[in-house]
């Protein structure tokens, strides 16, 4: 049998989606389908504007990683500085707004990293992850809803938090493997975000 690629579709606008819960950042809901098989299915999917995030490395070969308090996940997390994308706001910008206000840093230099699906099984969020270089410090713009402690580590080390599972925020994990290979074959070339 030969794969289908072929991705789903809803079956007509809006009419095809029932709200079950809207907040200030998801929209549960019940969206009916056509999968590329033909079948016509109801899905549970979760509405997400999107995030971005950045890998931001110094010019000691260090990156800069959040310990962040997070409710969910029963506690404390290692992140890269990352956040929702506001309404109309590109990614790029997303990424240089949440590194100013979480870590406290502005980058003269920056690259993409691509992007990342967080669960496409039922939530319909992307993270486009950039690297963030030639670094410089601004003031921090923690939100009152956010416990985050700054932290530097050597990209090796960080590497291998990766590695025994002390990391395990996805897009933290793949934002740092895949900064590390970029930075590895030396193809991290200075790129406006944007």
């Amino acid at each position: 049998m030969a794969p289908i690629d072929t991705p789903a579709t809803d079956l007509g606008a809006d009419e095809n989606r029932r709200t079950v819960f809207q907040g200030k950042v998801v929209d549960v809901g019940l969206e009916r389908v056509r999968l590329p098989t033909g079948r016509d299915v109801e899905l549970e999917v979760i509405r997400h504007p999107g995030g971005a995030a950045a890998v931001a490395i110094d010019d000691h070969g260090r990156v800069c990683l959040l310990r962040q308090y997070r409710h969910v996940a029963g506690g404390w997390l290692w992140e890269l500085p990352a956040g929702k994308i506001d309404v109309g706001e590109p990614p790029a910008a997303t990424a240089e707004r949440e590194l100013a206000e979480e870590a406290g840093l502005v980058a003269a230099s920056w690259a993409s990293l691509g992007r990342m699906h967080s669960s496409p099984g039922v939530f319909a969020e992307v993270i486009h992850l950039f690297l963030a270089q030639g670094l410089s410090e601004v003031d921090l713009g923690h939100e009152a809803d956010e416990v985050i402690e700054v932290h530097w580590l050597p990209l090796a080390d960080a590497i291998a938090r990766c590695a025994d599972g002390t990391i395990t925020d996805a897009k933290t994990l793949i934002g740092l493997y895949r900064a590390e290979a970029l930075l590895r074959t030396g193809a991290a070339e200075a790129a406006g975000p944007g």
